[in-house]
């Protein structure tokens, strides 16, 4: 169904006390440097709690006030990013957008089409700003609401953007003991002058369509199954959900081009990396930034299609990956 989405107000959101002196100049690392400033969205939807006495307006005043308090832990956040360089925390604010849907949030969850999910963003994924993040609060006509985030791969990657949001959550219900975010990525990842970098290149604005398909946890479980490794008896080794189900959408995307396909165009895997875990020592999950790095693959289109084979590749990668970042961030803590 086509949604209506009616803009009541914008607003901007400052931390709740002032960020310090000594803490405004937030360095960018190399691996925010040379990311893109494009925007990695999350929309979270609520039904009505009909326990809760609660009008919009008082709904959007409770997340107006926990935003305001959340950043002051995330201060970079309510900041500005200058010259792919770093962010100016002066608290100049989070945008806040509110809106209203004309419609039922039953409506929009029973059949999702992803282009309607864009008219509760607070703006394009690639519309590129000098802002850390965006929010833009829906209320259905039910009652329910959508509170969506944009949150720049400038400045972080999606581990920290659920970090963010988990940390607003855990503020809005009133928790005091959340983990603080720790912005240390350019200790680790040192920046360097980006002087004629344009972290811009390669974002491109066509048309492109977007098809939704949904994989059940039955699904990928058998998927799993199916492209173990028995080689190893009674303990076959299981590709992990992403792997499995990463190989198959490959193998389905091969076949669909071999009708057409050019043979000297090179088609590549890619899977982020979340190098958190693969630190020695690790690192824990709200080191805020980009601390994610791709691992990428060119499987073979010779011949039949072997899952494993894939699997087998990704997993290679997975580990020079491992090791170039060993050396990188040895005796950085």
């Amino acid at each position: 169904m086509t949604v209506e989405v009616e803009i009541i107000q914008r607003d901007s959101i400052k931390p709740s006390s002032p960020t310090p002196p000594h803490l405004q100049h937030y360095q960018l690392s190399f691996l925010d440097q040379i990311n893109p400033p494009v925007f990695m969205p999350i929309i979270l939807f609520y039904p009505n709690n009909p326990d809760l006495y609660l009008d919009n307006a008082q709904k959007s005043a409770h997340l107006k006030n926990s935003l305001s308090e959340c950043l002051t832990k995330f201060y970079p956040l309510a900041g500005r990013v200058v010259n792919n360089c770093f962010v100016d925390c002066s608290d100049v604010g989070v945008p806040y957008v509110e809106a209203r849907a004309h419609c039922h949030l039953s409506e929009v969850v029973a059949n999702p089409i992803p282009k309607e999910f864009n008219k509760f963003l607070p703006c394009d994924l690639d519309d590129i700003r000098d802002l850390p993040v965006l929010v833009q609060v829906t209320f259905f006509e039910c009652g329910g609401v959508a509170v969506a985030v944009n949150l720049s791969h400038k400045v972080a990657d999606a581990m920290s953007l659920l970090t963010f949001v988990n940390g607003w959550a855990a503020t809005a219900r009133g928790e005091t003991n959340v983990p603080p975010p720790q912005f240390e990525g350019a200790e680790f990842f040192p920046p360097i002058d980006t002087t004629g970098f344009r972290s811009n290149t390669g974002i491109v604005k066509d048309n492109i369509v977007t098809k939704r398909f949904v994989f059940t946890a039955s699904n990928i479980a058998a998927l799993r199954d199916k492209f173990s490794d028995t080689t190893f008896g009674e303990f076959p080794r299981h590709p992990s959900r992403i792997e499995a189900l990463s190989s198959f959408i490959w193998a389905r995307f091969v076949t669909a081009i071999k009708a057409q396909d050019e043979p000297n165009k090179i088609y590549s895997l890619l899977q982020v990396v979340n190098l958190r875990p693969r630190t020695d020592p690790p690192l824990p999950d709200c080191f805020f930034g980009n601390f994610s790095r791709p691992a990428i693959v060119v499987p073979s289109r010779d011949g039949e299609i072997n899952c494993q084979a894939i699997i087998s590749q990704m997993k290679s990668e997975i580990l020079k990956t491992e090791w170039r970042l060993c050396h990188q961030t040895s005796g950085r803590r």
